[in-house]
């Protein structure tokens, strides 16, 4: 991807970010860009396009983090754990630097969702290394490694809302170290 594009991007998404996405047009981005608006259907055709780009780019934010503590060296527990709590920081992270963006994501939740899936099948493929990395060292008992990351990934996913709402957050960061010893119970020998 290009800088110009990479550029554009980051600016329309601060511009969602402040405003939501209705509010802005393709000449506010060209305008904040200091592009012009030619420079800007150069690498997108309307505002759905890159907006969609924006989430796209968010998303690919999280798996980074993700693949991160995936190569760590560490015990596979530990690289677990440093996983989950990665995940449930990244996509705090991503909610909470896009103020008015978060609104539409959560409003465009299935457009979020169907470009959320190819990063879906990455974090298991992520998860099914170290389970099966904690399987070989007799760490964790020996499981169906497919079924026990697809079951670790959505309970991971099932906690992020509870987890960036702000009226419980504060209970939830507390906590959120007995939550992974929770789903460690039923894994660890």
């Amino acid at each position: 991807m290009t800088t110009t594009k990479l550029m554009l991007i980051e600016v329309a998404r601060g511009l969602f970010a402040r405003n939501g996405k209705k509010s802005i047009t393709m000449n506010d981005i060209a305008k904040a860009s200091k592009k012009g608006r030619r420079t800007l259907y150069t690498y997108f055709n309307n505002k759905e396009e890159i907006y969609k780009a924006v989430i796209d780019k968010e998303l690919d934010t999280i798996l980074e983090r993700l693949k991160i503590v995936s190569v760590q060296k560490s015990e596979p527990d530990v690289k677990l754990k440093n996983h989950i709590l990665a995940h449930l920081d990244a996509v705090k992270n991503v909610v909470n630097r896009n103020g008015s963006l978060s609104a539409d994501f959560f409003r465009d939740i299935y457009e979020v969702e169907r470009k959320r899936r190819k990063i879906d099948v990455s974090e298991i493929a992520l998860l099914r290394e170290i389970i099966s990395e904690g399987i070989e060292k007799n760490i964790f008992k020996r499981m169906d490694v497919d079924l026990s990351s697809l079951i670790i990934f959505y309970a991971i996913k099932g906690l992020e809302v509870p987890y960036i709402r702000q009226n419980i957050s504060a209970e939830f960061e507390k906590n959120k170290n007995s939550i992974v010893e929770f789903v460690f119970r039923g894994i660890k020998k």
